[in-house]
């Protein structure tokens, strides 16, 4: 539509902002016509949205008021001297009030001002804040972001009281119209990789975010389809954002989303979490290299077992002793890939099943089906304790992306090996490796696989050793 402004005959106003919002078809979005003494005036607002006891507040104010007291600049008057709450602003275009009053704000117009008012007296229903499910501690806060930006930023903003963070709010989607946040330390961030990420949020065309950030992110990371790398890290945690924003990162804030993207980012943000933190300098250590054995352990212990087993001739005397007596009436190959795809499977339908009977599928899923396929000698032991290693691994990885991405090069070894052999494993490992180092989400941030590659000693000790904080000065 057209811009249009604001005009000061009250009936010609009406007409417009009737034919632009649904007043009368939609039951929530309610007009309601008002008089102050002779001075005809009209709220639009959405109901479940206002509050009630800060709009009767103002109307009390306001009503009372005679027509020859409503004289010229009557608006800016209002706010000054009538309008107590603090909330609010003039409006002369009816797009802009359109925008408001859809995001939950309150707009009044009067007869014979070519100005509105803008009361942003909404309350979004919303949840209280807990703990994430996929970010817990056993020590620290238990605070977790929610669905609602406001409540979000001020978390954030509780543990920042820098004048240098700055949250510049704007609006992606032509018809959700959702609010989006860039967070960031104004001397901090790189200015280059704001501007890339601003210019990027600012030129997305589409009609909604359907699924938050993640619509988001696909918008602003170009991505290849082949390649399963988390590009973003999302937390649920406001510690976990503030730490970031301290080391210059940006966090992009989507309302109706309780996760924050954090960019740029390198793989190694996805192997720390801030149980390493809650903890002394040695415990965080031995914490940090358990979880980064873990997922080693999840990446290559199935196609290593299996490449050992089918070469045992050229296997020294010590690793003789891998690989099992007999191999079952299933090739150990497949046996690994029904495996992998009932472990997936499980995890998925665990997702969908409720709390009460998650233990339940774990039971008959991990250890009824496994024991019964033992017995009947479809599968050897050692295969299902080697995928249950590679379940335990992924799961002790921090970013359930990272888990995934990890679980699908497992399974691209292991085809590889299984089919090729030796040659399909040396392969598999030149191709994870070169999708991981030609992975590069922005052109002004640092490489995916730093601080490996460039190498950079003194950041990959802060990767694989948890220093006391007091001596980490260097805070790239």
């Amino acid at each position: 539509m057209a811009t249009e402004k604001l005009t000061k005959n009250i009936d010609k106003n009406l007409k417009i902002i009737k034919e632009r919002l649904p007043i009368g078809k939609s039951f929530d979005i309610v007009g309601r016509e008002l008089l102050f003494d002779k001075t005809k005036a009209y709220l639009v607002f959405i109901d479940g949205f206002a509050k009630d006891d800060v709009m009767l507040y103002i109307l009390e104010e306001l009503q009372p008021l005679k027509s020859e007291e409503i004289s010229k600049d009557s608006v800016k008057k209002l706010l000054k001297q009538k309008i107590g709450y603090i909330e609010v602003g003039i409006f002369n275009e009816l797009k802009q009030m359109e925008t408001a009053v859809l995001s939950g704000a309150i707009a009044l117009i009067i007869d014979g001002e070519d100005e509105g008012i803008i009361i942003d007296a909404r309350e979004y229903p919303v949840r209280g804040s807990s703990e994430p499910d996929l970010e817990k501690v056993t020590r620290g806060s238990r605070d977790g972001l929610v669905e609602t930006v406001i409540f979000n930023t001020a978390l954030i903003r509780r543990r920042l009281r820098d004048s240098n963070l700055i949250f510049e709010i704007t609006s992606v989607g032509k018809r959700s119209q959702t609010d989006v946040v860039i967070a960031y330390i104004k001397d901090l961030a790189d200015e280059k990789l704001l501007k890339e990420i601003k210019d990027k949020v600012n030129s997305i065309d589409t009609d909604s975010l359907i699924m938050a950030e993640k619509t988001l992110e696909e918008f602003i990371i170009k991505k290849h389809w082949y390649n399963p790398l988390p590009q973003v890290r999302f937390t649920e945690r406001p510690d976990v954002v503030a730490a970031h924003l301290l080391e210059g990162h940006i966090a992009i804030i989507v309302d109706t989303s309780p996760s924050v993207m954090l960019l740029p980012v390198t793989m190694f943000h996805f192997t720390q979490h801030a149980e390493d933190y809650y903890h002394n300098v040695a415990v965080g250590t031995f914490i940090r290299w358990i979880r980064f054995l873990g997922m080693m352990t999840a990446f290559l212990i199935v196609p290593l077992w299996l490449l050992i087993v089918n070469n045992k001739e050229y296997m020294p005397d010590f690793l003789q002793f891998i690989g099992p007596k007999e191999t079952g009436t299933v090739p150990l190959f497949l046996q690994f890939l029904i495996l992998e795809f009932g472990l997936e499977l499980l995890r998925i339908s665990s997702i969908h099943t409720p709390n009460a009977l998650t233990t339940s599928l774990g039971i008959i899923g991990g250890l009824m089906l496994s024991e019964m396929a033992i017995n009947v000698g479809y599968f050897v032991p050692e295969t299902v304790l080697y995928i249950a290693i590679t379940g335990i691994g992924s799961f002790a990885t921090p970013s359930l992306e990272f888990a995934l991405s990890i679980r699908m090069f497992n399974m691209l070894l292991l085809i590889l090996t299984g089919i090729f052999n030796i040659i399909g494993f040396a392969a598999g490992l030149i191709i994870i490796f070169l999708i991981i180092y030609t992975t590069q989400p922005f052109e002004n941030g640092k490489r995916y696989t730093w601080p490996l590659i460039p190498f950079d000693r003194k950041s990959l000790a802060n990767i694989l050793v948890r220093k006391p904080i007091p001596s980490i000065k260097n805070k790239d």
